[in-house]
């Protein structure tokens, strides 16, 4: 592969490989963010979410809100932390291998985006909002990169 072609498909890697970083570091502080919770009294944190959001926690929704904070168990909050572990160390690997442009990584990074397509889509299609459509037209974008990617390493094997 010419140095001129290998660099810039090393720049557009790194550049994915930050975006997946960052996912996987919002996460990992979303996990931690879960164990401070362990062993609290999620009602009362709840409600006091509540009433910071000035909602009243009579009302419907607010009141939902309380009454699931009131179900959550400890044990409950241990496993979405240790999910949320699991889900930053596979993006925090991704994006070490893509850092390094290892073929490996770029396969990795293109299924596990292209899997998310059909559901982000249906999504769209369900409930069509600016969030949602972002979020799918960045996963297209990362996907159609990574897809580029591998056919031009496809294509200097040869």
């Amino acid at each position: 592969m010419p140095a001129k072609a290998r660099s810039a498909k090393g720049r557009g890697l790194r550049v994915v490989a930050v975006f997946e970083a960052f996912k996987g570091a919002v996460v990992l502080l979303a996990g931690c963010g879960v164990l401070t919770l362990v062993h609290r009294n999620l009602h009362d944190i709840a409600v006091r979410l509540v009433l910071v959001l000035h909602m009243n926690p009579a009302r419907h929704y607010p009141s939902i809100f309380i009454d699931a904070a009131n179900r959550v168990t400890d044990v409950q909050l241990w496993m979405l932390a240790l999910s949320a572990l699991a889900y930053a160390a596979v993006r925090l690997v991704e994006a070490y291998g893509l850092w390094h442009e290892k073929r490996w990584a770029e396969w990795f990074g293109f299924l596990s985006g292209a899997i998310y397509l059909p559901v982000e889509l249906f999504e769209i299609f369900r409930k069509p909002d600016w969030a949602r459509v972002a979020v799918f037209l960045v996963n297209v974008g990362v996907v159609g990169y990574l897809a580029s990617a591998l056919k031009r390493s496809r294509k200097s094997r040869r």
